[in-house]
């Protein structure tokens, strides 16, 4: 009997295999020149190959991938509910191109597309499942461009304003110089601060954040600075603080302008010479922790008011980067709606398909005081009434329906993005000075274009285009 191993269809008697003699051992070596990942498992869902492709997309090598099973190694989006393979084993056939992602050794989600099939032995009997996978990172990466999608981290944007944060989030994250976080409270600032972190070369050490505004003075110091044990009543043992922690890595001091005037003067001693002293202690500790500071206060007014000190601003204030609220950049929020029901899908298990016309309608028509947290929040809520397909109306809160002008029901899908349309277009005029032509460019459009979707969508030029008050 010739020996067959067939891979869905495939085989190789030894008649080829013998044309391919001059070859050590052909088969593998096809495996291994190809740049898709390949890997194959046994009916007990352990990992029998993986190929160079597999190591190089995944980050894990060869050695510590045979023999788990293949959920462990690969922690795919689907693994637990739908999981392509033991679909392809369940009814023997195929799956071809199904997108989904998967998280790398070092924690990063990875966009892949799977196709699958069974493995049989030269009987004909299935003894196991075959996957290729192929990295859509580059792909993914240029259809956001496309889009005009910046991402990084959980901050996700299409807006212009953010588009300057987005470029100086690299080079922060490179330098160990201390940042500046300006924004409204609820603009995304851990977020931002946690992004700066995961891109720096501190990745893989802590990031320690404290609210600063939290705590009572005496608890934000032993906080900060810890204590060592007999420093007061109660301090049984010693304790470290947030500078300690946080050393190799990142300290955040979220919403630092509500920090005493006494206490800032110990914060500039640390910010200065880097040294610290626990409360008890007699001996001050070291401490290289990298600094991101935030606060929702416009710094300059509390220090010429006297409520913050001038030198642990200049101190702080080395790069500032400053968050716009949600109101000023509407724009992001469908693209916002999309990241939120997609991430809320995944927590909770479920396949909510997305939000109605309306529901869009009345999100853009909001002020969102809260900002991106507030989104959120309404996202979250709307989740837990709405079990099956579309967000409507009735899932929101009471004051997003209530205080709305009625809408037709059936409005469509083409009305929510003249509304976003609309909105870009105002918010572009108005950073622009009314410059129509500076508008048209910051929105990728050409002037004629605007001219026609501002006479659509029923925007009133405004009686000078500006031109004079822009070069």
């Amino acid at each position: 009997m010739k020996r067959t191993l067939r891979v869905d269809g495939t085989s190789m008697n030894r008649k080829n295999k013998k044309r391919l003699d001059h070859l050590e051992n052909p088969t593998e070596a096809i495996l291994e020149s190809i740049s898709d990942g390949v890997f194959t498992v046994d009916l007990d869902w352990r990992i029998t190959s993986f190929n160079r492709a597999a190591e190089e997309i995944t980050g894990i090598g060869r050695e510590e991938a045979l023999g788990r099973t293949c959920s462990e190694v690969f922690r795919s989006s689907m693994c637990e509910v739908d999981c392509a393979l033991r679909q392809t084993l369940k009814t023997g056939k195929s799956i071809i191109n199904k997108s989904c992602f998967i998280v790398d050794a070092e924690g990063r989600r990875i966009p892949i597309s799977v196709s699958t099939a069974v493995l049989r032995d030269s009987n004909n009997r299935i003894v196991g499942g075959a996957e290729t996978f192929r990295d859509l990172s580059e792909i993914e990466e240029l259809r956001k461009e496309l889009e005009g999608r910046f991402q990084i981290g959980d901050l996700v944007s299409r807006s212009q304003s953010m588009q300057k944060v987005f470029e100086i989030i690299p080079a922060a994250a490179a330098s160990a110089t201390t940042v500046l976080l300006q924004g409204e409270t609820g603009t995304g600032k851990e977020l931002l601060a946690r992004a700066i972190h995961d891109l720096s070369p501190r990745k893989n050490q802590p990031f320690i954040a404290v609210n600063c505004g939290a705590f009572p003075d005496t608890l934000l110091e032993s906080e900060l600075f810890g204590y060592k044990a007999g420093a007061f009543t109660g301090a049984s043992r010693d304790k470290p603080g947030r500078f300690a922690l946080a050393r190799g890595g990142t300290l955040f001091l979220d919403e630092i302008g509500e920090v005493s005037s006494a206490l800032q003067v110990r914060l500039l001693r640390v910010l200065q010479e880097r040294v610290f002293e626990p409360l008890g202690s007699v001996r001050s500790e070291k401490s290289d922790a990298r600094i991101i500071a935030a606060t929702n206060r416009n710094l300059v007014s509390e220090v010429k008011k006297g409520n913050f000190r001038e030198d642990l601003f200049y101190r702080i204030n080395v790069i500032r980067i400053d968050l716009p609220p949600l109101k000023r950049r509407k724009e992001d929020i469908p693209l916002m709606v999309d990241h939120f029901v997609a991430r809320f899908n995944r927590i909770q298990q479920k396949r909510i398909s997305g939000v109605a016309p309306e529901v869009m309608a009345l999100l853009m028509a909001h002020d969102w005081p809260g900002n991106v947290r507030e989104l959120e929040n309404v996202i979250e809520r709307a989740f837990v009434l709405c079990s099956e397909g579309r967000i409507k109306p009735n899932h929101l809160p009471e004051e997003f329906t209530a205080r709305a002008p009625a809408l037709d029901c059936g409005e469509n899908i083409k009305s929510a993005r003249h509304l976003v349309e609309a909105q870009a277009i105002r918010d572009a005029l108005k950073r622009n000075g009314n410059n129509r032509l500076a508008a048209a460019r910051e929105l990728g459009i050409h002037k004629s274009t605007l001219f026609r979707k501002m006479k659509a969508l029923g925007i009133i030029p405004p009686d000078t285009d500006g031109r004079s008050s822009r070069t």
